[in-house]
């Protein structure tokens, strides 16, 4: 019995999976003459050595079809964001919309305008008290309020700022008023412009307004302002503060503001130069962000000719306050 023919037989010899696959039309593959000839391969980039040589065989795809290396794998040279760049114009800006093509008679009109409306073309306001506090004095014991108001949009705004101070028992020393227009020049800048009203102290005086407003390098929230009264007096006014989180919730907040004249105004005890000062360290927790209560301390000085018209009023020069107050926003 033939044993090499019986199915399953360890003699027989495993199948060829290529048997009956003629291959030598294949571009590239040129089939040996079966007398034991080597293989030819006809495939760009692809140098085969001759058999029983030993050498490797070497691999320079550089010229195959989709594989231009330039220095790098393929697929990653140049093209995409890692082209030269030009200097060719940029291209305009649509217009006109896709949605009109389908919808006519300008139906998309309202949709676009209420999608104008929701993302930065809405009217909002906001009333801001970054200062209402009690101060205790040695002997003397005040209060202190700053704070504004904003209505309008992102580039154009109607502001009202306020700031004062007093003491129990002897009154408002001082107390203001501002209504300025508000444009915005970027994302973090404002001029400001518009008219002051002073009711304290006495006589009181109307100025012209004009200013900046915004948030300086490393988050330091600015004002400097001129002011012009009736009268011809010129006024100015620096103030910053910044917000120091330690956590989500407590924050540190240094504040400084310096007033200025450009000269003496006996009738509302101003010296000229630089006539006071107010450097402040407040500490606060915020309950909710919009309420937030906080301690802290503030140094009041005058200088110049105004401390001078202090003394002959019979007034201090220099004062430290323990302050208690509230930061609030709505």
């Amino acid at each position: 019995m033939d044993m090499s023919a019986t199915t399953g037989s360890k003699a027989s010899p495993k199948a060829d999976p290529h048997a009956g696959h003629d291959m030598s039309s294949m571009p590239g593959m040129t089939m040996p003459d079966m007398a034991g000839g080597a293989m030819k391969h006809d495939m760009p980039g692809m140098n085969m050595p001759a058999a029983g040589s030993g050498q490797p065989m070497e691999h320079d795809m550089s010229s195959m079809p989709g594989m231009a290396m330039d220095g790098q794998m393929a697929g990653h040279g140049a093209g995409g964001t890692s082209l030269a760049p030009g200097n060719a114009p940029a291209p305009l800006p649509p217009s006109d919309h896709y949605a009109d093509r389908i919808y006519q008679n300008g139906a998309m009109a309202d949709s676009r305008a209420m999608l104008h409306n929701e993302h930065g073309g809405s009217t909002s306001s906001m009333i801001l008290f970054n200062l209402a506090e009690y101060q205790v004095r040695n002997g003397r014991d005040g209060y202190r309020w700053d704070g504004e108001a904003w209505f309008g949009k992102d580039l154009d705004r109607l502001v009202v700022k306020t700031e004062g101070e007093g003491a129990f028992r002897e009154g408002v020393d001082s107390a203001e008023v501002q209504a300025l227009y508000s444009r915005a020049l970027d994302p973090y800048w404002n001029v400001q412009a518009g008219v002051r009203y002073d009711f304290k102290p006495n006589p009181s005086r109307t100025y012209a307004t004009i200013g900046i407003e915004g948030v300086a390098p490393y988050w330091f929230e600015t004002e400097a302002a001129v002011f012009l009264s009736n009268k011809g007096e010129v006024l100015g006014r620096i103030e910053g503060y910044y917000d120091q989180r330690l956590t989500q919730r407590l924050i540190l907040q240094p504040r400084v503001e310096l007033n200025l004249s450009a000269q003496d105004v006996p009738e509302t005890r101003i010296g000229s130069g630089l006539s006071n000062a107010e450097l402040g360290l407040r500490l606060r927790y915020e309950i909710r962000r919009e309420f937030a209560p906080y301690i802290g301390v503030s140094y009041d000085r005058k200088f110049g000719q105004t401390a001078d018209y202090a003394r002959a009023d019979g007034k201090g020069v220099k004062a430290t306050s323990f302050v208690i107050g509230v930061r609030t926003w709505f």
